[in-house]
């Protein structure tokens, strides 16, 4: 009867250092996915994109309305976003579970809001004939979703939030006559150095 009372409160210690340590390996790997960082931000990508930027600042400027130099920009973000989502995925080599990991989680869920803020107030703005106003908008708009899915990134990318935040600001302030051009520094030349940073320190 001894016998048989001892082995089951063996059992029952197994059992429970078992548990106990699939609790603690648990709460390991949970901590590991909250402080990890979401590093797949494609620095190529980012380089294209401001290649792109500045091409469309050029094709921008020489547009005789308004109109077709909002299309011009709106055009250029649909291209930015492609690349930038087709970058996204080359650099984490096509293993959708990454971008489905918790670090990207949180990465995209602090960057997408300010950017579709951004969307609706572009639709009043230029409905509303403010196309003045768009690129400090947009500048500030986009700094700020760079500079919150950062906190989750690459520690590089809240100093380009930052810069683009800035240039948002100088937009809305200065003339109107440098929108264009502000833009071409923000969304072309910022994401060409950051991104060869990037590409640099983060492989690719």
């Amino acid at each position: 009867m001894l016998k048989h009372r001892n082995r089951v409160d063996h059992h029952r210690h197994s059992v429970h250092h078992r548990e106990r340590a699939e609790e603690n390996l648990h709460f390991i790997r949970s901590a590991m996915e909250h402080s990890a960082r979401f590093t797949d931000v494609p620095g190529r990508g980012k380089v294209i994109v401001g290649v792109t930027a500045l091409f469309a600042a050029l094709i921008a400027s020489l547009q005789t309305t308004p109109d077709a130099w909002v299309v011009v920009w709106l055009l250029e973000a649909v291209i930015a976003a492609s690349i930038g989502a087709v970058a996204t995925l080359q650099k984490a080599q096509g293993d959708l579970s990454r971008l489905l990991a918790e670090p990207a989680k949180r990465f995209f869920l602090s960057f997408m809001p300010t950017l579709l803020a951004g969307g609706l107030l572009t639709i009043v703005l230029w409905q509303e004939g403010m196309t003045d106003a768009l690129p400090g908008a947009w500048l500030l708009l986009y700094g700020a979703a760079v500079i919150a899915g950062g906190t989750f990134s690459v520690r590089i990318l809240p100093i380009q939030g930052c810069c683009l935040f800035a240039l948002g600001a100088i937009a809305l302030l200065g003339p109107p006559i440098w929108g264009n051009w502000l833009l071409a520094a923000g969304f072309g030349g910022l994401h060409i150095v950051f991104g060869l940073i990037i590409a640099r320190d983060y492989g690719g």
